[in-house]
Formats: C-alpha cells, sequence, structure tokens
C-alpha cells in the first residue's frame, strides 16, 4: 500500500506537473491523524504488509514524525518512504528513530543547474546533504530514482551510477509515463530500457535484469563483479499490470486501484468515522477495480488524465 500523506510538493518536476504555478488547487479535505491511523490499522489487519509513503512531498506532512513511529508499531514487514530529500537533513535522523526503514531518493540528475530545470527550483546541494545525513543515520538500504528523459539527462546514466555505487546505494532509472505531464514527454523524450541497458552495458553483467520477491515492479541487473546493481522500472516498454499488487491511498482518503486511472473508492468518511466494516468493504472494491491483464497500463489513454501529484506516484 502505497499511501499518500499530502498533495503539497516543493517542487515542480517537469514529468510530474506544469509549473509552480499551474493553477493546480491543494485538497482541503486531506485525512487528519485520527483518520489515518483508523484506515492504516484497517488495512494492517486486512492483509497489507508492506506500507510506502509517498506525497506530494511527504516530508512536508506536519505529523510525519509520529505518524511512522504509529505504523511502526503494527504488524507490519517493511515501512518505506520516497521523497525529494530537500528536506531531508534535519529529519533522516529522526526518521530512522520512528522505526522507518528504507528510503528511495529522486534524483534527477548531478548537474546543479540541469537539475534545477528538471525540477523546476531544486537545490541539489541541498539533495545531496539529505543523502549524506540518511547514510550517517544508519539507513543501508537507499534508492535512487531518476525519470530518464532524452535532451535532458539521458547521458548521466553512467556517471550516476558510478557515483551511486561509490556512496553504496542502488540507482533506478525509470522510463517516463505518460500519466499526467509526463503524456507530453513520453513519444518525443521516453528513453527505454535496451537503451539504457546498452548505455550500461559496460557496467553491468550480461545476465537477465529480475525483479525482487515483494519489492515492486523495478527489474534489477547486477555490476559486472557482482558488488552493487542497477534497477530499471519500465512502465512505458514493458508494462507489469498483470503483476501489479499494489493499492494506493490519496490524500484525501480515496482508494486507487491503478495509477493510470483516476477511479477509486472514497473511504474518507469511514476512516474519520471509525467504521472498520465500510473499511473493509472498500478495500475489497477497490482490489476488484485492479484492471486485467489486458490493460496496458501507463500506456493507455486514461492515464493522460491523471494527476500524479494528487494520486501519489
Amino acid at each position: 500500500m502505497r499511501i499518500s500523506l499530502t498533495d503539497r510538493c516543493d517542487m515542480a518536476c517537469i514529468y510530474c506537473r506544469p509549473s509552480m504555478h499551474d493553477g493546480y488547487v491543494a485538497a482541503e479535505e486531506r485525512l487528519d491523524e485520527s483518520a489515518w491511523d483508523t484506515l492504516l490499522s484497517s488495512l494492517i489487519s486486512q492483509g497489507i504488509r508492506r506500507v510506502r509513503i509517498t506525497g506530494g512531498e511527504p516530508l512536508l506532512y506536519r505529523g510525519l514524525l509520529p505518524l511512522v513511529a504509529r505504523i511502526r508499531a503494527l504488524e507490519l514487514d517493511d515501512l518505506a518512504l520516497t521523497t525529494n530529500a530537500s528536506r531531508l537533513e534535519a529529519l533522516a535522523q529522526p526518521l530512522r528513530d520512528a522505526g522507518l526503514d528504507r528510503m528511495n531518493i529522486s534524483l534527477d540528475s548531478l548537474d546543479p543547474q540541469r537539475f534545477a530545470a528538471m525540477t523546476r527550483g531544486g537545490n541539489l546541494a541541498q539533495v545531496l546533504a539529505g543523502i549524506d545525513a540518511a547514510q550517517r543515520a544508519g539507513f543501508t538500504d537507499l534508492k535512487t530514482n531518476t525519470v530518464v528523459l532524452a535532451d535532458h539527462n539521458d547521458d548521466e546514466l553512467v556517471a550516476i551510477t558510478e557515483w551511486a555505487w561509490h556512496k553504496n546505494m542502488t540507482p533506478r532509472f525509470i522510463e517516463v509515463m505518460g500519466v499526467g505531464e509526463g503524456a507530453h514527454l513520453f513519444r518525443t523524450h521516453a528513453v527505454g530500457y535496451t537503451r539504457m541497458r546498452r548505455a550500461l552495458a559496460h557496467l553491468l553483467s550480461d545476465d537477465e535484469a529480475r525483479t525482487e520477491k515483494d519489492r515492486g515492479p523495478a527489474k534489477y541487473a547486477r555490476s559486472r563483479d557482482g558488488a552493487h546493481r542497477v534497477g530499471f522500472i519500465t512502465g512505458t516498454t514493458h508494462t507489469y499490470c498483470d503483476e501489479c499488487d499494489r493499492l494506493r491511498v490519496s490524500s484525501t482518503g480515496t482508494l486507487r486501484a491503478c495509477l493510470a486511472r483516476n477511479e477509486g473508492v472514497d473511504v474518507s468518511e469511514a476512516a474519520r468515522m471509525g467504521d472498520s466494516r465500510a473499511l473493509s468493504e472498500g478495500l475489497a472494491e477497490a482490489w476488484r477495480m485492479k484492471p486485467d491483464a489486458n490493460f496496458k497500463g501507463c500506456t493507455e489513454e486514461s492515464a493522460a488524465a491523471v494527476s500524479m501529484r494528487a494520486t501519489g506516484g
């Protein structure tokens, strides 16, 4: 389960939203802490074993640290978070102390000017300082997420890989998906898995990239010496809908079965009222809404109408 604590973000990445001044109106009726507690307790009691906290940018959520601690106290196998790391330097150790297991960190370039352009104002130095703080805090399973775009950062795959390996991190490269603003980019700027793999061929073994059990859609290839890995997320060229076991909860309390569809089940009132039966029914309905194997994920026309920022990617 991926939970989007907030739809607010302090960056405006070019594949996520048009600009900082795009007219997007943040949600007014987000779930409060009590509703999140009720919702998460109910979901975990019904079999959810892995939770990833997302946004928007989750580090902007005021009650993040106590919420992480409360989730950690539940019967859960894995608690992870995806962040742009703009505020991670101050929060890395508190997050570790609260019980967070893992983090994925967005990193679209190692060039400060290019990074600022792709994120529309992001400060690379802040992000790198956040990564260093996370390592000092004891996070050993850190991954970077890089959305690869032709004519933007497709020439940095080797540099990002070698930098991440030097820091004992796992770099992951993501095909831009036709979701929301990404729909304007993926036909002209998409870089597919085959091209990425070719660019990294001298660093990687010839073995086929493979997914990890219960760890999402990323496929991982080993370095030639076997000491490191590179991950690839291929939502455009090799869709993985038939294997998807994810649900998402928006900040407003909607259970979403698919990143490429706007349809969902509103369980906000049930969460606020503590109605476990209604939450159970909502979860079952959300699972029934999962697309079948014929659905082509983020290449479907429906994906263009989805707001990545509101859904939590």
